[in-house]
């Protein structure tokens, strides 16, 4: 289906012997086990260099900056639901950096890299679980395909943004985020608000699946504090986990069972809820989801709302995400696929982003 990436070939000698070495299978009760690279095995075979570590540090900066208030761009998240083409990603990736440099001076464009997928009963999980889309679940491939895209998009000058869905995989790509959302379905975990006590970035909570707030305000709490946790060090071995605590947090509506929480109304509830538990009132938008109806297209409709609001003087509306892809729409998984089309939820097509885009920095420009 997939003939994985002719871009980021995994074609090295030294990569083919690597994965054959470290995978076994470990017959236990009920279950089967192929062992994987560690991330410190990981990370040595693919390496994030001097230049690239400098890169996502002063990008990790400016994405702080911006949700503090201190730099009054707009942070855009943008890019595919999910990647299952590296190929279509990476000339994804080359459009958005050229456009990046268009509107630099009022926007920050950060790149969508999700490569997990939440599912509500079974499904396809992402590049990371199946990159090949026909349920062989070669994750040793997986991780080494998504963490060479992560490289690619810093190569590009994207900072790179993820959702981090399953725990023991975010110490194989932490290094080269610069942005990291936990899900509706997840920010009510201990185990992901302990982790992101953990992380080096700035991270955002999105809003229960409801619609309330209350959940993302508490793992924001929960998240800034320091924690001994239960996890696995760089070689992949159970280890004690101490972190510091994250302050680099901040709240994600992205609507919910009732409808859309981007309204004026809603942003007021959710800025006084917030700094009624002491927290900065940052905000970002999701303008897919509930906030769209699910419909890609009435995303730009979402994103000139908070535009309007920014403009009648409402600060704490710092970012946006936003789901696009090369061609509108979504396909479903199969054996003939288009080119361009999500193969998860609906996407905008990049016509009309890069249209939304322009139109958007005129609009912060005045």
């Amino acid at each position: 289906m997939n003939s994985l990436n002719t871009a980021l070939a995994l074609d090295n000698p030294a990569c083919v012997a690597f994965e054959q070495a470290h995978i076994s299978t470990l017959p236990t009760s009920g279950r089967t086990t192929r062992v994987l690279a560690s991330p410190q095995e990981l990370r040595q075979q693919l390496p994030l260099s001097a230049g690239l570590a400098r890169r996502v540090q002063q990008q990790r900066e400016q994405v702080r900056a911006i949700l503090s208030g201190e730099d009054t761009r707009l942070l855009v998240v943008i890019g595919p639901c999910s990647i299952h083409n590296v190929d279509e990603a990476v000339e994804y990736a080359q459009r958005l950096a050229e456009l990046s440099e268009r509107v630099s001076e009022h926007m920050l464009l950060a790149m969508r890299i999700y490569i997990e997928k939440p599912r509500t009963t079974v499904g396809w999980k992402g590049l990371l679980y199946d990159p090949h889309l026909d349920g062989s679940a070669d994750m040793a491939q997986g991780l080494q395909l998504s963490r060479r895209l992560m490289l690619r998009m810093l190569e590009l000058n994207l900072p790179v943004a993820t959702e981090l869905l399953q725990p023991l995989a975010a110490s194989y790509f932490d290094d080269v985020l610069s942005w990291a959302a936990i899900g509706a379905r997840t920010s009510e975990s201990q185990i992901h608000r302990e982790m992101v006590s953990g992380l080096s970035l700035p991270v955002g909570f999105k809003n229960g699946t409801d619609g309330s707030v209350g959940i993302a305000l508490d793992a924001m709490r929960s998240a800034a504090h320091a924690h001994q946790h239960f996890g696995l060090d760089a070689q992949g071995r159970a280890a004690l986990v101490e972190t510091q605590g994250n302050a680099d947090t901040h709240l994600v509506l992205r609507g919910g069972h009732q409808g859309p929480n981007y309204d004026a109304q809603s942003i007021a509830q959710a800025c006084a809820s917030m700094r009624k538990v002491g927290l900065d009132a940052s905000l970002m938008v999701d303008c897919s989801h509930a906030n769209s109806g699910k419909n890609p297209q009435l995303q730009p409709q979402v994103l000139q709302s908070v535009l309007a609001q920014r403009a009648a003087g409402e600060r704490s509306l710092r970012a946006v995400m936003l789901e696009s892809n090369l061609m509108d729409g979504q396909q479903a998984l199969g054996d003939s696929l288009q080119y361009g089309v999500s193969i998860t939820d609906g996407c905008l097509g990049w016509a009309s982003t890069e249209q939304m885009l322009l139109e958007a920095a005129e609009q912060l420009h005045a």
